[in-house]
C-alpha cells in the first residue's frame, strides 16, 4: 500500500511501483548473481560492500571537484561505471557460475590499461614527490585521498577472492591501479587549485 494507507502506488503506465525493500535478506542471507544464498557476512558481500562504499566516496569527490571545474570529473564518472562491472564480477563466484554468467560479468584488462594512461598523463604534470604527503590539499584533493584509502580496503577484500579462484584477477589489478590513479589525481587537484601539499614532519622526541 502507499505510505498514506491508500491503494498501491502506480507508475506512469499504470503498473505498480517497485518497492525499495524485499524482506529477502531479513534472515541474514543474500543472493549472488549465480543464485546462491550466502550469509551476509560472506567475504563476497564484504567485497561488494567495500566496492559500493568506494563508488560513493568517488561520487563525493566528484561533486567537490565539479564545483571547482575540474575536467577529470568525467573520468570519475567512468570509474564509477566500471565499479558496477567490478561488483558484477565479484557477485559471480566462479565456482558456481555457468557460461552465461561468465559471459555477462567478465572483466578484461582494458580498463586497467586505461587507468595507466591517465596516471601517466597526470604524473607528467606534477612535481616530483620527495617526501610523504598528508591527505589534504583542499576539499577535492582530500576527498580523492579518502577515496584512495577506501580503494585500498576494497582491494584487500577482493584479493582473497581472486586467490581462491572466485573472481577475475583483472578486478584486483583494476582496484590496485585505481588507488594509484586516485593518489595522483589528488595531487593534481591540489596543484590546479593552488593548494600547498603538506608533507609529513617527524615530531620532535
Amino acid at each position: 500500500r502507499s505510505p498514506d494507507g491508500g491503494p498501491p502506488e502506480r507508475g506512469p503506465r499504470g503498473d505498480r511501483a517497485p518497492k525499495t525493500y524485499t524482506r529477502t535478506g531479513d534472515a541474514g542471507f543474500s543472493s549472488t548473481f549465480t543464485g546462491e544464498r550466502r550469509p551476509k557476512g560472506d567475504r563476497i558481500f564484504d567485497a561488494l560492500g567495500a566496492t559500493d562504499e568506494l563508488s560513493s566516496a568517488i561520487g563525493l569527490a566528484g561533486e567537490f571537484s565539479s564545483e571547482k571545474g575540474h575536467t577529470f570529473v568525467e573520468q570519475l564518472h567512468k570509474v564509477q561505471c566500471m565499479l558496477q562491472d567490478v561488483g558484477s564480477n565479484i557477485a559471480t563466484p566462479l565456482s558456481s557460475a555457468r557460461e552465461a554468467h561468465l559471459k555477462r560479468t567478465s572483466f578484461s584488462e582494458k580498463p586497467v590499461l586505461e587507468l595507466e594512461q591517465w596516471i601517466d598523463s597526470y604524473s607528467e604534470q606534477l612535481p616530483p614527490l620527495r617526501a610523504f604527503i598528508l591527505p589534504v590539499g583542499g576539499k577535492s584533493s582530500a576527498a580523492l585521498h579518502f577515496s584512495r584509502a577506501v580503494c585500498r580496503r576494497a582491494e584487500r577484500s577482493v584479493v582473497p577472492l581472486v586467490q581462491a579462484g572466485e573472481a577475475d584477477p583483472n578486478v584486483a589489478k583494476y582496484l590496485n591501479r585505481l588507488s594509484d590513479y586516485l593518489f595522483v589525481l589528488a595531487r593534481y587537484a591540489a596543484m590546479k587549485e593552488g593548494k600547498e601539499e603538506k608533507i609529513y614532519i617527524k615530531p620532535e622526541p
